[in-house]
């Protein structure tokens, strides 16, 4: 067979499940506008809703216009999530780590597999570096192995987008609970703060991470075509980007000092001395707030580049994947001000109370944020909005608020299975376009549903209503 001829999709070798993913990508790429806009809809809808609450278009505008800017220090700490993954990601001791990691998996199953495997785990630590790291891991795979489907094995390097990252450390919602000077007044007031021994480092969390990591990992193992059938990235065309390229030698005196290395021991000697007082006087997990969490990688960022040339060159190609942070989550935070002025939070605080109870709340709970998450793809800036009526609703019905937070966790990743807007940074690194992980990852999403929503219900009951620490 030519090869022209693979490279036509054969639906009785594609399977329902990779048509249904390809159908949905189309259709998406089709009429699903930027991530921006659907931002810009929420308003729309939510001053719709206080205008029939009885707010008057100016005390609405106050809502909006007063709040806009309550997000700015979570803001900036989301996009240096997104800074920070990067830089480590693409530092030269970094790569050279995912060279020997490349050698590992011999067959296509294998290394898709293990892709997902790797991105699951990277993601736990950041899911910022979790997309750079597996992106290039998949590309230096793919060198190696023969006969890889480069969507399969592209829709894997995404799961750390797609599955447990939102139970790891880069959960921007478990962070913005535990970080008191992040939190919203009117949140706050509600809910507290809630630390992170009480979210992520939970047996409870930590059942929900590994069952989901190995029905990911066999899904992609099964689902993978075989070389023969496998469309690989050289049949569509595709090269795959390569994100290091030399910083050249110094031209000038002046260039010498972004050659040295002295300026960079100098900063991360203060920044590791910083670090060791904070975990000193703090404890672990007290003093691994957002701050702690961003200011670890921008030192390890500096570290491992060495070179300030190095370093602001890797920060500079990380910055405009930060645009829709940048953009969105003023919007947000205008949308948290409406909810509050206008007590919409309130109604749909009683709203969920009404149709749920301390057993069924996790679970509608969740289904209620993995809709929303199609329509609002941002887990922090989503967790704003969403807090205020989950949180005043848990304290209602008596249900563990830290548990609340992990249900948001756990269902908000569910529809970044399909939402383009988080396979921008993947995309840009290796070539493919959004319909090209769609199959794989619509898959992934149909597995993934009853079994994430039937954790959220069980584990739920194990854990008891702790009334919030408002000091």
């Amino acid at each position: 067979m030519s090869v022209e001829a693979r490279t036509k999709p054969d639906s009785n070798e594609q399977g329902a499940m990779a048509r249904l993913g390809a159908a949905l990508a189309d259709w998406s790429e089709k009429w699903f506008p930027d991530a921006y806009v659907f931002a810009a809809i929420a308003v729309v809808i939510v001053c719709a809703a206080a205008l029939a609450m009885g707010r008057t278009p100016n005390q609405i505008s106050e809502d909006f216009g007063k709040s806009f800017w309550n997000l700015i220090p979570f803001t900036m700490q989301m996009a240096f999530v997104v800074i920070g993954g990067y830089i480590v990601a693409v530092s030269p001791p970094v790569r050279k780590v995912i060279d020997v990691l490349a050698r590992f998996p011999k067959t296509p199953k294998a290394a898709v597999a293990y892709v997902a495997f790797m991105a699951m785990a990277a993601s736990l630590i950041s899911w910022g570096f979790s997309m750079i790291f597996a992106g290039i891991l998949m590309r230096e795979i793919s060198k190696r192995v023969k006969g890889i489907d480069y969507r399969a094995i592209g829709a894997a390097g995404y799961l750390g987008l797609g599955s447990v990252w939102a139970l790891g450390l880069s959960s921007s919602a478990a962070l913005l609970m535990a970080t008191k000077g992040s939190i919203p007044p009117g949140l706050l007031a509600i809910s507290g703060v809630i630390t992170l021994k009480m979210t992520l480092f939970t047996w409870q969390n930590l059942v929900m991470i590994v069952v989901l990591m190995v029905l990911s990992v066999w899904i992609c193992y099964v689902s993978t075509p075989s070389a023969e059938h496998a469309k690989t990235a050289e049949m569509a065309g595709i090269t795959y980007q390569d994100p290091q390229e030399s910083i050249g030698a110094p031209q000038t005196p002046g260039e010498r000092l972004e050659f040295s290395p002295w300026l960079t021991v100098i900063l991360v000697a203060l920044g590791l001395i910083y670090l060791f007082n904070v975990f000193r006087t703090k404890g672990g997990l007290a003093a691994l707030d957002l701050n702690t969490y961003n200011f670890m990688f921008i030192i390890a960022g500096m570290l491992l580049h060495w070179r300030p040339r190095a370093f602001l060159r890797a920060a500079a190609k990380a910055v405009p994947m930060t645009g829709g942070v940048l953009l969105q989550f003023p919007l947000y935070a205008g949308i948290f001000g409406v909810l509050m002025g206008s007590h919409l939070n309130e109604v749909l605080a009683k709203f969920f109370v009404s149709i749920s109870t301390q057993g069924t709340l996790p679970l509608i709970g969740g289904i209620y944020s993995a809709i929303l998450g199609l329509f609002l793809p941002s887990g922090g800036g989503k967790w704003v909005v969403e807090a205020p009526y989950l949180l005043e609703a848990a304290k209602l019905q008596h249900v563990n608020l830290a548990w609340m937070v992990q249900v948001y966790n756990a269902a908000e990743a569910l529809p970044n299975f399909i939402n383009p807007f988080w396979m921008l940074p993947l995309m840009g690194l290796t070539g493919v376009k959004a319909r090209d992980l769609a199959g794989y990852s619509t898959l992934q999403l149909i597995f993934h549903i009853p079994v994430v929503l039937f954790l959220l219900w069980l584990l739920g009951k194990t854990l008891p209503y702790v009334a919030p620490i408002l000091s």
